[in-house]
């Protein structure tokens, strides 16, 4: 399938790539060094080998050239040799890369299961909204999860909890829209504009500074 989403947003580019490609033909797509390929030999699961696949295909696909992704001590991603900020997620089948130049990035994108009402007290506060609607609850936990990803991300993962230090301004949940977001820790006080999107059954948050 490869990219089902290409986009250009205020001198950023955001991509997501569904995987229906086997490990073979990913793996013909790219062309890697030595490291990547011993890097990808280390991984025992397949899936592990498809996923990490489809992000340097992706990856490829946004940048128009084979971009190395290497990834710092706080296991933050960069694009060697390239000026590029960079945010990655991925879930199950899809894969996601948003990127900047000149702006900082973070994005989250996730499989909704139901799963997640047994874990919502860990990252919901007191100051959040979640719908009654019992057909959008389980996305609007979704959204609140991926929005606090993306933040998380995007502030370099310091010093962050996602239940105190994260807070997303009360929102009706849509298929696609803008949430208000608040990173506060001991770093300071900093507002965010997130931007959602719901494609098949995944949620998609990302943000821009």
């Amino acid at each position: 399938m490869g990219v089902i989403l290409k986009k250009e947003i205020n001198s950023c580019i955001l991509g997501i790539w569904k995987i229906t490609e086997d490990y073979y033909t990913l793996n013909s797509m790219l062309s890697m060094d030595m490291e990547e390929i011993n890097m990808l030999e280390s991984f025992g699961n397949e899936n592990r080998k498809v996923e990490w696949l489809s992000v340097r295909a992706l990856a490829k696909e946004l940048t128009a050239s084979d971009s190395r992704i290497i990834y710092s001590e706080e296991n933050k991603p960069f694009l060697k040799g390239m000026a590029y900020n960079i945010s990655i997620s991925h879930s199950r089948k899809f894969t996601s890369i948003f990127l900047s130049k000149n702006k900082r990035v973070g994005i989250d994108l996730e499989y909704m299961s139901h799963r997640i009402g047994n874990i919502c007290h860990k990252f919901i506060n007191n100051q959040e909204y979640i719908t009654n609607d019992p057909e959008m609850k389980t996305y609007h936990y979704y959204l609140h999860w991926c929005g606090k990803e993306a933040m998380y991300k995007i502030c370099d993962k310091q010093d962050i909890n996602f239940k105190e230090n994260l807070t997303l301004f009360p929102f009706e949940p849509k298929e696609s829209g803008i949430i208000r977001g608040r990173v506060l820790n001991n770093h300071g006080l900093e507002d965010f504009i997130l931007n959602y999107q719901k494609i098949e059954d995944y949620a998609i948050v990302w943000t821009y500074k």
